[in-house]
């Protein structure tokens, strides 16, 4: 209920609708000859980024939205509703229900998952539905297949590596900590990545299969995918046994 009222969900979907949008904006000024040879910041940023007015090159953007930003949108989802209680000054009201601890935590990851999912469906409507306005060619379903197979593993890699956020939500007492180490992640993922060793940076993997930055899913091994699938792991247990032990009445 407390979600379900919450301006802080509405707001995660403004912002996250703001990639489709632009994303938008770009197909328009490229599908303007005018607008490209006369320039400006936009027209500029959609050169840099090598788009063209087709289903593909506005997809990828989605996907590589979810890949890098939303490294930080779902950590922003996570730190929120795993901390705060603890900002509420009522986490010791919601110990007093009648349900287990591991119960309740549960319950948080479920919503931090249906969330997320949300989000990047939201976003796929919001880019179907601009894409169609703009009147982008049609194409065929074996191209568009695939460009949504990986949309779809971009989310559910970018979910898993926000699963140890909560962890740091508990042990910070609050969203503080947990967003403090989704920018340092962030930062990290960047400069790993520029080095060459972002396929083994489980913060790094999402962005770099979604293609972000020229960088695509050939660079990732078995070994990238179970790297990421222990670090969400470990998260998970790390964040039930703190849980389940730390004395919150402190």
């Amino acid at each position: 209920m407390k979600v379900k009222y919450a301006n802080t969900l509405w707001w995660t979907f403004i912002a996250f609708a703001l990639a489709p949008i632009m994303g938008g904006a770009f197909i328009m000024i490229i599908q303007d000859p005018d607008a490209v040879t006369q320039g400006g910041g936009l027209a500029a940023k959609a050169k840099a980024m090598n788009m063209e007015a087709n289903w593909k090159s506005y997809l990828d953007l989605l996907k590589q939205t979810v890949g890098v930003g939303g490294v930080l949108a779902f950590g922003f989802v996570a730190s929120w509703l795993f901390g705060r209680e603890y900002s509420d000054g009522t986490v010791k009201d919601l110990l007093s229900l009648p349900t287990s601890r591991t119960r309740i935590l549960n319950a948080k990851f479920i919503i931090y998952i249906i969330w997320c999912l949300a989000l990047v469906v939201s976003n796929l409507i919001i880019g179907l539905l601009i894409g169609t306005i703009l009147q982008l060619p049609s194409t065929k379903i074996n191209v568009l297949y695939p460009l949504l197979t990986d949309y779809f593993i971009t989310t559910i890699l970018t979910i898993l590596i926000g699963v140890p956020i909560p962890f740091f939500a508990l042990l910070g007492k609050g969203y503080l900590a947990p967003l403090g180490f989704v920018a340092l992640t962030l930062v990290l993922a960047q400069v790993i990545a520029a080095i060459g060793y972002g396929s083994y940076f489980p913060w790094s993997i999402p962005g770099l299969y979604s293609g972000a930055g020229g960088a695509f899913k050939n660079l990732l091994d078995k070994y990238s995918y179970l790297i990421l699938i222990l670090t969400c792991i470990a998260g998970y247990i790390a964040t039930v046994i703190y849980w389940k032990n730390a004395d919150q009445t402190k």
